[in-house]
């Protein structure tokens, strides 16, 4: 099932609504313009990785609670074709949500197209803890002035919160796991 603008814009203005936040506070705290946090609302517009990984950042939610659905129980099979799934309209990145809102951890798999760069805030990762495994190809990870080159079977965890770039130098996809639980807040 491929989650649409629709489904993204409606939990965007129900965690937005559910905080008391205007459009324009929810601007604030993202870096994302007021008109296109409404057009995303509205389901008019299929924002990019880098504006869902701003708007996640600041509404405190992982990339996944924000773009897959309140479906699917734990303790059932989830057939490969019920998988929800969204992709970024820029760079074809394709997200398919694994594991069920229930589950302790995020699960997602991730297909990095063949030249693609996906770039993230580092407010996306302020209250994660992130683990990467590249299951086929290769993956750059890009945190400032160091890049990480990961093959098929390589893991990486994730430091302290900065921007990144996820970027896909080579000829093929790459494809990997990535896992997300909540740090805990004080």
């Amino acid at each position: 099932m491929t989650e649409g603008p629709d489904g993204l814009g409606r939990r965007v203005k129900a965690e937005r609504s559910r905080r008391g936040w205007s459009l324009a506070r929810l601007a604030d705290a993202s870096g994302v313009s007021r008109a296109m946090i409404s057009r995303i609302e509205r389901g008019e517009s299929n924002p990019t990785a880098a504006v869902v990984g701003k708007l996640s950042a600041a509404l405190e939610l992982s990339m996944t609670a924000l773009l897959a659905p309140d479906e699917g129980e734990t303790g059932q099979v989830r057939r490969a074709a019920g998988t929800p799934h969204w992709t970024d309209p820029d760079t074809g990145y394709l997200r398919r949500q694994i594991s069920t809102p229930g589950f302790p951890a995020d699960v997602t798999e991730i297909v990095l197209p063949a030249g693609a760069r996906v770039p993230m805030p580092a407010g996306t990762y302020a209250f994660i803890a992130q683990l990467i495994w590249v299951l086929d190809g290769e993956l750059t990870l890009v945190e400032g002035p160091a890049a990480h080159h990961l093959a098929a079977g390589d893991a990486f965890e994730f430091g302290a919160p900065q921007a990144r770039e996820f970027v896909n130098a080579t000829t093929a996809d790459c494809r990997y796991v990535v896992v997300v639980t909540r740090k805990p807040t004080a």
